[in-house]
């Protein structure tokens, strides 16, 4: 990943409501939630919810689809890989022991998250 790309996808989380909706996506794992369920549990009004869904979708952080007429939102979870890569591939230049078990918190979060699994 790119300087740039990894830019719009921190600022596109920069934003509270914006932040919640993505953490909210990452509990509900890869099924994602309804659009509705999802303002709803964000405390979001509609027009509010479409604005910020938008900017995490169009920062490549969120992904969409239609079953039948419901909207489904789910994180992409490659590309927040590939964010958190990027974010801590060059910890500590080549001594990963002083960033104090970083990529270990990282492993351990997603082994116990539904929505990710580590990859080698």
């Amino acid at each position: 990943m790119d300087h740039e790309a990894a830019v719009t996808r921190l600022a596109a989380l920069g934003q509270t409501h914006r932040l919640t909706l993505f953490r909210t996506l990452m509990r509900a794992g890869p099924s994602g939630m309804p659009a509705g369920a999802l303002a709803r549990a964000c405390d979001l009004r509609p027009s509010a919810f479409t604005f910020h869904v938008a900017q995490l979708e169009q920062a490549g952080l969120v992904t969409s689809w239609r079953r039948g007429r419901n909207i489904f939102y789910a994180v992409a979870i490659e590309e927040m890989r590939r964010l958190m890569v990027h974010l801590t591939e060059d910890c500590c230049d080549g001594h990963p022991e002083i960033c104090g078990g970083l990529s270990d918190a990282i492993a351990q979060n997603c082994a116990d998250s539904p929505v990710c699994e580590v990859t080698e």
